[in-house]
């Protein structure tokens, strides 16, 4: 199992929850907006992050950590993802995952078996041809489907979220992509960071001002009432 980050205590990402969050390296999406660029083009510069290590921490915070969340990079390209949730789950923990929706076979696995409480899954674009821009790669989008369906039909509790980024998404796209989820229980618009992106020309892009979110919130929640900005 390769491990390249590892946070102890993050309030940030998981919704009313105390989190320790694994990062696992490498993704099949090139998103220009990624903030975490290093761990796709470069994860063998970070140091390894031992499972034991982990495990260990987790001992001794159960009383205070409530779960682990797993992000990437993209954890599902990992056929040992399975063997590393088990691992945490039978510390008692909860585990959240991450993921770009590109796998359904292996997102399907996960779920079948209840080895996960709750899934974040990214909608980079609506889903037609300028989702491939947006993931920076061709997409299979009937896997993008395929996954969306799966998490609705799951019975746990999920979001879904975009990061939105000036000169990928408008008012419309954002209302196209909460009708494709129309009826979902969460819907997360995230604010943009330019900060550190994988492609260089988008740190000069200014994120959009707050108040043009929350109108986009406010399309969203005609298809999604329970969509939420983040990040601002």
């Amino acid at each position: 199992m390769d491990i390249r980050g590892f946070i102890e205590t993050s309030f940030l990402d998981w919704d009313g929850k105390v989190a320790a969050v694994i990062f696992l390296p490498y993704c099949n999406f090139k998103c220009p907006f990624c903030s975490n660029g290093i761990l796709i083009t470069d994860p063998g510069s970070l140091p390894a992050v031992s499972l034991a290590k982990i495990e260990d921490f987790i001992k001794l915070r159960h009383d205070f950590i409530d779960g682990v969340v797993i992000t990437g990079g993209e954890p599902t390209i990992h056929p040992w993802l399975p063997d590393l949730i088990k691992r945490i789950k039978a510390l008692g923990g909860l585990v959240k995952l991450d993921t770009n929706g590109s796998n359904p076979n292996h997102l399907s696995t996960l779920l079948a078996n209840h080895l996960v409480d709750y899934v974040a899954m990214d909608l980079k674009a609506p889903l037609h041809s300028r989702y491939h821009e947006a993931a920076g790669v061709k997409v299979d989008l009937n896997k993008i489907k395929e996954s969306i369906g799966l998490i609705m039909n799951s019975g746990i509790d999920y979001e879904f979220r975009t990061t939105v980024v000036p000169t990928l998404h408008t008012e419309a796209d954002i209302e196209e992509m909460a009708k494709e989820i129309k009826g979902a229980k969460k819907f997360v618009l995230q604010q943009f960071v330019p900060d550190h992106t994988l492609d260089e020309k988008l740190r000069i892009i200014a994120p959009y001002p707050k108040e043009k979110l929350l109108t986009m919130v406010e399309i969203a929640k005609k298809h999604v009432p329970n969509t939420i900005v983040r990040g601002v």
